[in-house]
């Protein structure tokens, strides 16, 4: 696939049918993900992969909980800051529009919204995900990293013909996944990433992008 196309197809899936995706298709993108850029070569993603009976298991877990109105674990880093200001709060405003709009979900259906955010912890159905953890005594530039890792992981999977969802939602309950996965020590977990083959059936809209001139100033020579 042309690299221009799996920028353009690759977006966040939330519908996965349960086809396996085998162990050799995500050892060779993730051998290869490996190169991605890392400032003085940190390479500070460290990532489990979860398949079969133990992503099964963390599913049951991490749903029963959520269900369940268990709270959040306590927050190791902050998601988004608490006064987003414009046009970030826009955008993400906008977002749930979309998102919760396509799947026919009212503002003000509380339990259907919370219905779609419970597949969260299922992975959507995928059969396969990913979990990243950084080190805790990294800094901004070490997370910058992980995120080009991400990115480069999320393209060669649509290389392979799979599609991705990456979830910072894990990191609200990061000791269910803990508790399956048993992180080295001093590791924080940034997020999750379902992986598998795409479930055409299930409703989902694809978000838009700002226009260049909004992100980009060009200077010219």
């Amino acid at each position: 696939m042309d690299v221009y196309e799996a920028v353009r197809s690759r977006r966040a899936v939330r519908g996965y049918t349960d086809e396996r995706v085998s162990r050799e298709v995500l050892q060779r993108v993730l051998s290869t993900a490996a190169w991605s850029p890392s400032g003085s070569n940190l390479q500070p993603w460290n990532i489990y992969v979860l398949t079969g009976a133990p992503l099964a298991e963390l599913k049951k877990r991490a749903v029963e909980r959520v269900a369940t109105g268990v709270p959040w674990d306590e927050p190791e880093f902050e998601m988004y800051p608490s006064a987003l200001k414009s046009p970030y709060c826009d955008r993400r405003s906008a977002f749930g529009k979309q998102r919760y709009g396509a799947l026919g979900v009212a503002r003000e259906d509380w339990e259907a919204r919370q219905r779609a955010a419970i597949a969260n912890w299922d992975c959507f159905g995928a059969p396969a995900a990913l979990f990243c953890y950084i080190d805790r005594d990294l800094g901004p530039p070490q997370w910058a990293d992980v995120g080009m890792y991400l990115q480069t992981v999320m393209l060669l999977l649509r290389a392979e013909g799979l599609h991705s969802c990456p979830q910072m939602a894990w990191a609200r309950c990061h000791e269910s996944v803990a508790e399956v996965l048993s992180p080295q020590e001093g590791l924080i977990l940034f997020c999750g990433m379902s992986i598998g083959h795409e479930d055409c059936a299930v409703r989902d809209a694809r978000t838009g992008r700002a226009p260049l001139d909004e992100t980009v100033t060009f200077v010219d020579g």
